[in-house]
Protein backbone atom coordinates (compact mmCIF):
# COMPACT_ATOMS: atom_id res chain seq x y z
CA UNK A 1 0.00 0.00 0.00
CA UNK A 2 1.00 3.32 -0.96
CA UNK A 3 -0.25 6.98 1.03
CA UNK A 4 -0.83 9.44 -0.96
CA UNK A 5 -0.99 13.56 0.61
CA UNK A 6 -3.39 15.62 -1.60
CA UNK A 7 -3.48 18.85 -1.54
CA UNK A 8 -7.37 20.07 -2.75
CA UNK A 9 -9.39 23.07 -3.72
CA UNK A 10 -13.19 23.09 -3.47
CA UNK A 11 -16.18 25.34 -4.08
CA UNK A 12 -18.34 23.97 -1.19
CA UNK A 13 -21.61 25.26 -2.55
CA UNK A 14 -22.92 22.30 -4.39
CA UNK A 15 -22.20 20.17 -1.09
CA UNK A 16 -23.35 18.71 1.91
CA UNK A 17 -19.52 19.54 3.90
CA UNK A 18 -16.51 17.25 3.56
CA UNK A 19 -17.58 14.39 5.04
CA UNK A 20 -19.74 11.49 3.33
CA UNK A 21 -23.50 12.04 3.62
CA UNK A 22 -26.67 9.93 3.09
CA UNK A 23 -28.41 13.20 2.66
CA UNK A 24 -26.51 14.83 -0.34
CA UNK A 25 -23.51 15.17 -2.35
CA UNK A 26 -19.75 15.51 -0.12
CA UNK A 27 -16.40 16.74 -1.13
CA UNK A 28 -15.19 13.23 0.31
CA UNK A 29 -17.70 11.20 -1.48
CA UNK A 30 -16.81 13.07 -5.03
CA UNK A 31 -12.69 12.71 -4.79
CA UNK A 32 -13.55 8.87 -3.52
CA UNK A 33 -16.04 8.23 -6.07
CA UNK A 34 -13.26 9.70 -8.36
CA UNK A 35 -10.37 7.45 -6.98
CA UNK A 36 -12.32 4.13 -7.37
CA UNK A 37 -12.98 5.02 -10.84
CA UNK A 38 -9.21 5.66 -11.53
CA UNK A 39 -7.69 2.77 -9.58
CA UNK A 40 -10.84 -0.15 -8.95
CA UNK A 41 -10.05 0.10 -5.37
CA UNK A 42 -13.00 1.94 -2.47
CA UNK A 43 -10.61 3.81 -0.53
CA UNK A 44 -11.27 6.20 1.96
CA UNK A 45 -9.94 9.87 1.97
CA UNK A 46 -9.08 11.49 4.98
CA UNK A 47 -8.58 15.21 5.30
CA UNK A 48 -7.40 17.96 7.90
CA UNK A 49 -10.80 19.27 8.49
CA UNK A 50 -14.32 18.85 7.89
CA UNK A 51 -15.85 21.99 6.51
CA UNK A 52 -19.75 22.42 7.00
CA UNK A 53 -22.54 22.68 4.13
CA UNK A 54 -21.60 25.53 1.88
CA UNK A 55 -17.85 26.19 3.41
CA UNK A 56 -14.85 26.26 0.51
CA UNK A 57 -11.07 25.23 0.36
CA UNK A 58 -8.38 26.53 -1.26
CA UNK A 59 -5.42 24.15 0.53
CA UNK A 60 -7.63 21.03 2.37
CA UNK A 61 -5.02 18.74 3.13
CA UNK A 62 -5.95 15.06 2.95
CA UNK A 63 -4.57 11.02 2.30
CA UNK A 64 -5.38 8.17 0.74
CA UNK A 65 -4.11 4.78 0.53
CA UNK A 66 -3.65 2.69 -3.08
CA UNK A 67 -2.52 -0.65 -3.60
CA UNK A 68 -2.14 0.63 -7.40
CA UNK A 69 1.18 1.51 -8.45
CA UNK A 70 0.40 5.14 -9.95
CA UNK A 71 2.68 8.32 -9.29
CA UNK A 72 1.73 11.10 -7.48
CA UNK A 73 1.75 13.06 -10.89
CA UNK A 74 -0.75 10.48 -12.51
CA UNK A 75 -3.02 10.40 -9.67
CA UNK A 76 -3.61 14.27 -9.79
CA UNK A 77 -4.44 14.64 -13.62
CA UNK A 78 -6.27 11.43 -13.69
CA UNK A 79 -8.43 12.43 -10.41
CA UNK A 80 -8.87 16.20 -11.71
CA UNK A 81 -9.90 14.28 -15.07
CA UNK A 82 -12.97 12.25 -13.35
CA UNK A 83 -13.88 15.14 -10.70
CA UNK A 84 -14.89 17.34 -13.80
CA UNK A 85 -17.88 18.54 -13.85
CA UNK A 86 -17.60 18.73 -9.84
CA UNK A 87 -15.78 21.96 -8.74
CA UNK A 88 -13.19 20.15 -6.60
CA UNK A 89 -9.64 20.15 -8.02
CA UNK A 90 -6.41 18.17 -7.07
CA UNK A 91 -3.81 21.20 -6.73
CA UNK A 92 -0.47 18.49 -5.58
CA UNK A 93 0.15 15.05 -5.08
CA UNK A 94 2.92 13.25 -3.36
CA UNK A 95 3.64 10.09 -1.45
CA UNK A 96 3.99 10.16 2.53
CA UNK A 97 5.16 7.68 5.14
CA UNK A 98 2.85 5.42 6.57
CA UNK A 99 2.14 7.00 9.55
CA UNK A 100 1.69 10.19 7.99
CA UNK A 101 -1.67 11.10 8.66
CA UNK A 102 -3.95 14.24 6.92
CA UNK A 103 -5.74 14.95 10.12
CA UNK A 104 -3.76 13.04 13.39
CA UNK A 105 -0.37 14.28 11.75
CA UNK A 106 -1.58 18.38 11.75
CA UNK A 107 -0.34 20.79 14.13
CA UNK A 108 -1.89 24.04 12.67
CA UNK A 109 -5.09 25.14 11.16
CA UNK A 110 -5.47 28.15 8.86
CA UNK A 111 -9.17 29.95 7.61
CA UNK A 112 -10.24 33.06 6.18
CA UNK A 113 -13.23 34.39 6.10
CA UNK A 114 -14.42 37.07 3.46
CA UNK A 115 -16.83 39.68 3.79
CA UNK A 116 -18.17 42.15 0.83
CA UNK A 117 -19.49 45.51 2.77
CA UNK A 118 -21.80 47.18 0.40
CA UNK A 119 -25.70 47.62 -0.30
CA UNK A 120 -25.44 46.26 -3.68
CA UNK A 121 -26.52 42.49 -4.25
CA UNK A 122 -23.40 40.10 -4.97
CA UNK A 123 -23.89 38.60 -8.29
CA UNK A 124 -20.30 36.60 -9.28
CA UNK A 125 -19.45 36.30 -5.75
CA UNK A 126 -22.77 35.15 -4.35
CA UNK A 127 -22.21 32.01 -2.15
CA UNK A 128 -18.55 32.98 -1.84
CA UNK A 129 -18.42 35.86 0.66
CA UNK A 130 -20.46 37.00 3.10
CA UNK A 131 -22.72 40.18 1.87
CA UNK A 132 -22.98 42.95 5.18
CA UNK A 133 -24.85 45.95 3.82
CA UNK A 134 -24.41 48.36 6.92
CA UNK A 135 -21.64 49.93 7.51
CA UNK A 136 -18.59 47.86 9.19
CA UNK A 137 -15.59 49.48 11.15
CA UNK A 138 -12.74 46.68 10.93
CA UNK A 139 -10.50 48.37 13.66
CA UNK A 140 -12.96 48.38 15.79
CA UNK A 141 -13.23 44.53 15.52
CA UNK A 142 -9.97 43.86 15.33
CA UNK A 143 -8.83 44.95 18.37
CA UNK A 144 -12.14 42.92 19.49
CA UNK A 145 -10.90 40.20 18.27
CA UNK A 146 -7.85 40.19 20.15
CA UNK A 147 -10.38 39.06 23.60
CA UNK A 148 -10.92 35.93 21.91
CA UNK A 149 -7.13 35.06 21.15
CA UNK A 150 -5.46 32.80 24.03
CA UNK A 151 -6.84 29.59 25.41
CA UNK A 152 -9.85 29.87 26.56
CA UNK A 153 -13.03 27.86 26.76
CA UNK A 154 -15.28 28.41 23.87
CA UNK A 155 -18.93 26.71 24.62
CA UNK A 156 -20.49 30.16 23.24
CA UNK A 157 -18.84 29.35 20.23
CA UNK A 158 -19.32 25.72 20.42
CA UNK A 159 -22.32 24.43 17.75
CA UNK A 160 -24.58 22.32 19.63
CA UNK A 161 -23.85 19.34 17.36
CA UNK A 162 -19.67 19.65 18.12
CA UNK A 163 -18.38 16.59 18.88
CA UNK A 164 -15.15 17.77 20.61
CA UNK A 165 -14.42 16.35 23.50
CA UNK A 166 -14.00 19.58 25.19
CA UNK A 167 -14.77 23.17 24.47
CA UNK A 168 -11.26 24.56 25.51
CA UNK A 169 -9.17 25.65 22.45
CA UNK A 170 -6.25 27.57 22.27
CA UNK A 171 -6.71 30.33 19.44
CA UNK A 172 -3.35 31.57 18.24
CA UNK A 173 -4.99 33.86 15.62
CA UNK A 174 -7.95 36.41 15.09
CA UNK A 175 -6.61 39.32 12.69
CA UNK A 176 -9.67 41.28 11.22
CA UNK A 177 -8.37 43.23 8.02
CA UNK A 178 -10.23 45.90 5.49
CA UNK A 179 -9.68 47.89 2.35
CA UNK A 180 -12.06 49.39 0.25
CA UNK A 181 -15.66 47.90 0.54
CA UNK A 182 -13.34 44.40 1.25
CA UNK A 183 -12.91 42.81 5.10
CA UNK A 184 -11.31 39.30 5.54
CA UNK A 185 -11.22 37.96 9.06
CA UNK A 186 -7.93 35.40 9.33
CA UNK A 187 -7.89 32.80 12.43
CA UNK A 188 -5.35 29.99 13.04
CA UNK A 189 -5.22 27.41 15.69
CA UNK A 190 -3.91 23.91 15.99
CA UNK A 191 -8.08 23.02 15.62
CA UNK A 192 -11.38 24.12 16.06
CA UNK A 193 -14.66 23.22 17.52
CA UNK A 194 -17.77 22.76 15.31
CA UNK A 195 -18.83 26.16 13.70
CA UNK A 196 -16.78 27.91 15.63
CA UNK A 197 -14.94 30.41 13.19
CA UNK A 198 -18.55 31.59 11.69
CA UNK A 199 -20.12 32.10 15.23
CA UNK A 200 -16.77 34.27 16.27
CA UNK A 201 -17.30 36.69 12.90
CA UNK A 202 -20.65 37.21 13.58
CA UNK A 203 -19.68 38.09 16.83
CA UNK A 204 -17.39 40.50 15.56
CA UNK A 205 -19.62 41.39 12.57
CA UNK A 206 -22.23 43.26 15.64
CA UNK A 207 -19.08 45.02 17.16
CA UNK A 208 -18.27 46.53 13.83
CA UNK A 209 -22.14 47.72 13.27
CA UNK A 210 -21.62 49.05 17.31
CA UNK A 211 -24.16 46.80 18.23
CA UNK A 212 -21.56 45.06 20.56
CA UNK A 213 -19.20 46.38 22.45
CA UNK A 214 -15.74 44.40 23.29
CA UNK A 215 -16.79 44.00 26.72
CA UNK A 216 -19.79 42.67 25.46
CA UNK A 217 -17.78 40.20 23.29
CA UNK A 218 -15.43 39.44 26.65
CA UNK A 219 -19.19 38.80 28.21
CA UNK A 220 -20.49 36.16 25.78
CA UNK A 221 -16.81 34.30 25.88
CA UNK A 222 -17.41 34.78 29.56
CA UNK A 223 -21.00 33.16 29.96
CA UNK A 224 -19.50 29.54 27.98
CA UNK A 225 -23.14 29.47 27.17
CA UNK A 226 -24.46 29.14 23.54
CA UNK A 227 -27.58 31.40 24.30
CA UNK A 228 -24.68 34.06 24.87
CA UNK A 229 -23.73 33.71 21.35
CA UNK A 230 -25.10 36.61 19.38
CA UNK A 231 -25.27 35.15 15.69
CA UNK A 232 -23.51 32.61 13.39
CA UNK A 233 -22.35 33.79 10.49
CA UNK A 234 -23.44 31.58 7.30
CA UNK A 235 -21.20 29.48 5.59
CA UNK A 236 -20.77 31.82 2.61
CA UNK A 237 -17.37 33.61 3.39
CA UNK A 238 -15.42 30.46 4.69
CA UNK A 239 -12.63 29.47 3.52
CA UNK A 240 -10.31 26.38 4.64
CA UNK A 241 -6.55 28.17 3.66
CA UNK A 242 -3.72 26.18 5.12
CA UNK A 243 -3.18 22.69 6.69
CA UNK A 244 0.43 22.80 9.15
CA UNK A 245 2.76 19.70 9.48
CA UNK A 246 5.84 19.60 11.44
Amino acid sequence: MTRYALTVEYDGRPFMGWQRQDHGPSVQQAIETAVERMTGEAAVVHAAGRTDAGVHALAMRAHVELERDVTPFRLMEGLNALLRPDPVAILAAEIVPDDWHARFSCIGRAYEYRIVNRRAPLTWEAGLAWRVPTLLDAGAMHQAAQILVGRHDFTTFRSAHCQSESPVKTLDRLDVAGAGDRLTIFAEARSFLHHQVRSMVGCLALVGQAKWSADDLAAALEARDRAALGFNAPPDGLYFVEARYS
